[in-house]
């Protein structure tokens, strides 16, 4: 049995991936910015651990990894995103708040995430995936969402780069396309949840040091950087 930490787990693919490992009987610590308000996680299963935890905020990232001490983490799944406004360029919220409010959950968040627990998933010889878009992909261009596309190339670049460093401690590490999946966030889709769960948990088994840093759709197909 693996011990799994998942961020933003509290709807859509979070929420789907926390059910998905907690079938498999693996122990999961799943977080909500407020777990008063995610009923679903909370009442999922005995080994599903809801916790606090705010991405954007280096006091919650400290108090979650206190409260973990030195607790292995055999997977870390970097989940917690948000997606403000499709328009163009003269879209309101096209403007430098919706950047900045972009960048700090997909990018530094997901970044300090990494920093944060990276000692629990090297003390398992663990796995890190980020759950990434190919909307982020050089290849996937669209005239519009520009901010969610830029911070989604940002952070599979990272995963990219970060491979090569966490190769020499036997950390692989993954960024994952969903698919486009039926949430909150993304609307209406092609796949339900847990559909895409099912696939992204696979790709996380699959991932290993022979294939680190690679950029894959939930089912598998390679997708250009």
């Amino acid at each position: 049995m693996a011990t799994v930490l998942i961020t933003g787990a509290n709807q859509g693919i979070g929420l789907a991936l926390a059910r998905t490992y907690a079938v498999r009987d693996d122990t999961i610590f799943a977080t909500a910015r407020d777990p008063a308000k995610a009923d679903a996680l909370r009442l999922l299963a005995p080994n599903v651990l809801c916790m606090p935890l705010d991405v954007t905020s280096a006091e919650s990232l400290a108090a979650l990894a206190a409260r973990l001490q030195n607790r292995p983490i055999d997977i870390l799944i970097a989940n917690a995103g948000v997606l403000i406004g499709r328009g163009g360029i003269d879209d309101p919220l096209n403007d430098a708040q919706t950047w900045t409010e972009t960048f700090a959950t997909n990018v530094v968040g997901t970044v300090q995430t990494i920093r944060t627990f990276l000692p629990n998933v090297r003390a398992a010889k663990g796995k890190i995936a980020v759950v990434s878009s190919r909307m982020g992909s050089s290849a996937r261009t669209g005239p519009n969402t520009y901010a969610y596309r830029a911070s989604k190339a940002a952070i599979s670049n990272v995963v990219l780069n970060l491979s090569l460093e966490l190769k020499n401690d036997g950390v692989p590490i993954v960024a994952l396309h969903p698919g486009h999946v039926t949430t909150k966030l993304g609307g209406q889709g092609e796949l339900e949840p847990e559909q895409s769960a099912a696939g992204l948990v696979e790709r996380i088994d699959e991932l290993s040091l022979a294939n680190t840093g690679a950029f894959v759709n939930w089912d598998g197909q390679p997708i250009p950087y």
